[in-house]
């Protein structure tokens, strides 16, 4: 039976900068309690082991089950990759244009194109970035892991304060031990997530960047399907043989959202993607209601004046907007352009 820890609570202060955690709570009637009593539900209906956890950013509150439990990441993973090749960034280690060359060792076959290409070709450290997080490629992670290094990347996540997120190895999903080897949890990936929205993952500037990555996101058959067609979603999927992940934020009109959804020890992927369909819309329609009631029960936002107040909205240009297709001309052929909004693959 899954085992689930329930809390709602509204944060009056962000003690740490980077965690959605509270200084103080206080009891609640509305929606909040109603998202948190169908989760439960949900939860006990699963087709297998879940966490989820919702927050919402503009007040801070957040709803989850079973949200501390260590789960296969799947590709959630590359959110930590990105995170660490961002902050040598910052520290002046490398840059966008660093050309990283493929190595026999750094190929998985699991997902994406890369793999194909010959030994030695290079791509930038931009370029591996998208095709990293938007197309889900295995192998431009496996480069990026060996370029920022795998130790690096799990002591920054230590410093982070997010203890289930750890890297045993590279990606290798011809193994079944990519289980074990990559793990996180919802309340990880929240935290994550929570500090991109607020600006205050890395810098201000590094934050935005992720943010119009995880915008690019191609894999957007779990989260996004049951949405509206023109609510924006930064996010990451993940996905093995019998797990099913998706991670993100959502912005809702003025009351955007960030949430993880993780299932694993499915035993059909279909029972596990209708499973995440459900929860994000739920999740979806509470937090619209939360906001009418918030707004009649005189219940603030973050003020602007905080320090840790989030832009409530995604931004308009980015720095790095996804390369264009003349930049894979030292590519394989083949390359796929990238899917549509539609697209139903989870990876």
């Amino acid at each position: 039976m899954t085992s689930s820890r329930q809390r709602i609570c509204l944060c009056v202060a962000l003690v740490v900068a980077l965690a959605p955690a509270c200084a103080g709570a206080m009891d609640l009637s509305g929606p909040l309690v109603d998202l948190q009593t169908r989760l439960s539900t949900a939860a006990m209906h699963a087709p297998g082991r879940v966490g989820i956890e919702v927050e919402d950013l503009a007040t801070g509150m957040t709803s989850g089950i079973n949200d501390t439990a260590s789960l296969p990441a799947a590709s959630t993973i590359k959110i930590p990759v990105m995170i660490e090749v961002f902050k040598q960034m910052e520290a002046g280690d490398l840059d966008l244009t660093t050309v990283v060359h493929l190595e026999s060792r750094d190929r998985d076959w699991g997902w994406g194109d890369l793999a194909d290409a010959r030994p030695g070709i290079g791509k930038t450290v931009k370029q591996l970035l998208w095709l990293m997080i938007t197309r889900s490629d295995n192998t431009a992670t496996n480069m990026l892991i060996r370029k920022v290094g795998r130790t690096h990347i799990n002591q920054t996540m230590d410093d982070l304060g997010v203890p289930s997120t750890h890297l045993g190895d590279y990606i290798r999903s011809e193994s079944d031990a990519i289980r074990y080897a990559l793990r996180t949890s919802p309340h990880d990936m929240l935290t994550l997530l929570d500090a991109i929205a607020r600006d205050k993952m890395i810098d201000e500037w590094s934050s935005r960047e992720m943010l119009t990555i995880l915008e690019g996101q191609t894999h957007n058959g779990l989260l996004p399907s049951p949405l509206p067609k023109d609510i924006k979603i930064a996010h990451k999927t993940g996905s093995l043989h019998d797990t099913l992940d998706d991670v993100g934020i959502v912005y809702e009109e003025d009351e955007p959202y960030v949430i993880a959804v993780m299932t694993t020890q499915l035993p059909d992927l279909g029972l596990g993607r209708a499973f995440i369909h459900k929860v994000s819309r739920l999740a979806y329609d509470e937090i619209g209601r939360f906001a009418t009631w918030r707004e009649e029960e005189g219940i603030a936002a973050f003020s602007n004046d905080d320090d840790a107040a989030p832009d409530l909205f995604p931004p308009a240009a980015s720095a790095i907007p996804a390369p264009d297709m003349k930049m894979w001309d030292s590519a394989p052929a083949g390359l796929p352009p990238a899917a549509p909004a539609e697209a139903t693959n989870d990876n």
